[in-house]
C-alpha cells in the first residue's frame, strides 16, 4: 500500500470510507490513461467507464491525497472570474458560454452525489463578502448584471446594513449570496468518486507516481513498478505536476494555502458564525474562505505562501486571520491545521488544453476547483470520444504562460503575492 496517507487534516479525520487500491506492477494495456487521482482524474475516470472506455487510473498517493482531500469545499457557480471580467477578457459570446458550463460544473458535482449515493455534507448557498467599500460596488454590479444579462434570480446583492442578520462576521460592507452555490466535504466526495469509479471498471492504482511518458503509436507511461501503454493521456495533476510535462507546467504556479478546523462550536454561537449554513468567502486578493462542519466546527481557510515554505504551526497562521473576522473565537480551541498546494494561473481561468493530439490536460483552477475540476472529467472525456466542441471553449480561454526561467518564474510569483497582500492591507 502507499505510505504517504491523507495530511492530519479534519477531512482525514471524519473520511466515510477507505479505498483499498493496489500498487502498479508489471506492465497493462488500455484505452485511457489518467494521471492524477483527485477531481478531474475521477471525473474523467468515471464520465470514460459511462462511454465504454479502459481506464487505468494511476496516484502517486492516496486518491484525493492532494487539494481535493484538503480544500475549502465551496462548489459556486459560474467561473473563477466574474462575468462582467470575462465578458471584457474573452467577450460577450464566449463569456456567455463559460457562464453556462460554470452552472452546469454545479450540476455535475450535484449529479454524481447523487446518482452514486455519495455522502460528502452537500449543503446550499455562498456569500461573498466585501472586504473594502469599493469591492461593494462591485459586487452589487454584478448581481445586477446577472440577473439582468443572464436571467440568474438566485444572486442577490445584500447591503451592509444586512449583513449582520446573516452572519456576525465583522468588517465587511456589503455582499453577494448566491443561492445556487454549493458546499461540501471534499475528502469524502473525492473518495465516494474514487469507489464510483471502481464500481464502475475502472482500475485505479495507488502509490503509483508517473517518472515520465513517451509518445508514439500507443502512449508508454511509467512509474517505478510499472508501465501502461494507452491510445489517450490525461494529466490530472495540478499543483503537483512538477516537471512531468513542462509546457503545461509554465502555465501555472503552485501555491500552499492553509485550513483550520476549530472545536466543535455550541448551536447558538454556530448560527450566529452563519445563520443559515451558507459557506462564505471574502473578496481579498489572498482570499478568505469558511464554512460549518456537520458537527460545527469552523472550517476556515486562508493564506498563501510559495510551495516548500508552510508556516511551522499552520493553525496559529490561519487562526490570526479568522479572529480579524470572529473575534469571538479567541479562546475557541483549533483542533486542526493543515496546508495543501493548489495550482493557480495568471489570469485566475483554469488552463485545458492538448499538449498532443491524444494528451489532454486540465489545471490551474485558482480555487475554483471542485466544480470545475469535475466539469474537466466530463469534457474530457466527451474529447477523447470525439465531441471537443465544450472542451474547446473551455481552452480557448487565454492562458498566459510564466517565466520559463526558474528564478525568474519563482520571483515573479513571489512579487505578486507580496503585492496581492499589500493591495489587501492599503486597499
Amino acid at each position: 500500500m502507499p505510505t504517504s496517507a491523507h495530511v492530519d487534516s479534519w477531512y482525514a479525520a471524519s473520511a466515510n470510507r477507505e479505498l483499498d487500491l493496489p500498487v502498479l506492477q508489471g506492465e497493462l494495456t488500455t484505452d485511457v490513461c489518467i494521471v492524477g487521482g483527485g477531481y478531474t482524474g475521477l471525473s474523467s475516470a468515471i464520465h470514460l467507464r459511462e462511454r465504454g472506455y479502459e481506464v487505468a487510473l494511476l496516484e502517486a498517493n492516496r486518491i484525493g491525497w492532494g487539494a481535493s482531500g484538503r480544500n475549502g469545499g465551496h462548489v459556486d457557480t459560474g467561473q473563477r472570474l466574474g462575468q462582467r471580467a470575462l465578458e471584457k477578457l474573452v467577450g460577450p459570446d464566449r463569456a456567455r458560454a463559460l457562464w453556462r458550463l460554470g452552472l452546469e460544473a454545479v450540476d455535475t458535482v450535484e449529479n454524481l452525489i447523487e446518482r452514486h449515493g455519495i455522502e460528502c455534507e452537500l449543503k446550499r448557498g455562498n456569500l461573498h463578502l466585501a472586504a473594502q467599500a469599493r469591492h461593494a460596488t462591485a459586487l452589487r454590479r454584478e448581481a445586477e448584471h446577472l440577473q439582468r444579462a443572464y436571467d440568474y434570480p438566485r444572486v442577490r446583492f445584500v447591503p451592509a446594513a444586512e449583513i449582520g442578520s446573516l452572519t456576525c462576521a465583522r468588517g465587511f460592507h456589503g455582499g453577494l449570496l448566491d443561492t445556487g452555490a454549493r458546499h461540501l466535504h471534499p475528502l469524502n466526495y473525492a473518495l465516494g468518486l474514487g469507489a464510483a469509479a471502481v464500481r464502475a471498471g475502472a482500475r485505479l492504482f495507488e502509490g503509483s507516481a508517473v517518472r515520465a511518458f513517451e509518445e508514439g503509436p500507443r502512449i508508454r507511461v511509467t512509474t517505478d513498478r510499472g508501465a501502461v501503454r494507452a491510445r489517450f493521456l490525461i494529466l490530472a495533476c495540478n499543483g503537483y505536476l512538477g516537471n512531468l510535462a513542462p509546457r503545461a507546467a509554465a502555465r501555472i504556479a503552485p501555491l500552499n494555502n492553509y485550513m483550520l478546523a476549530t472545536q466543535p462550536l455550541p448551536a447558538t454561537l454556530a448560527a450566529r458564525l452563519t445563520r443559515d449554513d451558507a459557506a462564505m468567502s471574502d473578496t481579498l486578493a489572498v482570499i478568505n474562505y469558511w464554512k460549518l462542519s456537520a458537527d460545527n466546527r469552523l472550517l476556515f481557510g486562508g493564506g498563501e505562501t510559495l510551495t516548500g515554505r508552510a508556516p511551522g504551526n499552520i493553525g496559529a497562521f490561519v487562526r490570526r486571520r479568522m479572529l480579524r473576522i470572529y473575534p469571538e473565537l479567541a479562546d475557541t480551541r483549533i483542533d486542526y491545521g493543515w496546508g495543501g498546494t493548489l495550482a493557480v494561473t495568471r489570469n485566475r481561468m483554469p488552463d485545458f488544453g492538448r499538449l498532443a493530439p491524444a494528451v489532454y490536460y486540465a489545471q490551474g483552477y485558482s480555487g475554483h476547483g471542485v466544480p470545475i475540476a469535475t466539469l474537466a472529467g466530463k469534457l474530457i472525456a466527451e474529447a477523447v470520444a470525439g465531441s471537443a466542441e465544450r472542451f474547446d471553449v473551455m481552452a480557448s480561454v487565454p492562458a498566459p504562460p510564466f517565466p520559463k526561467n526558474p528564478l525568474l518564474r519563482r520571483t515573479a510569483i513571489a512579487a505578486a503575492l507580496l503585492l496581492y497582500r499589500l493591495r489587501d492591507r492599503l486597499g
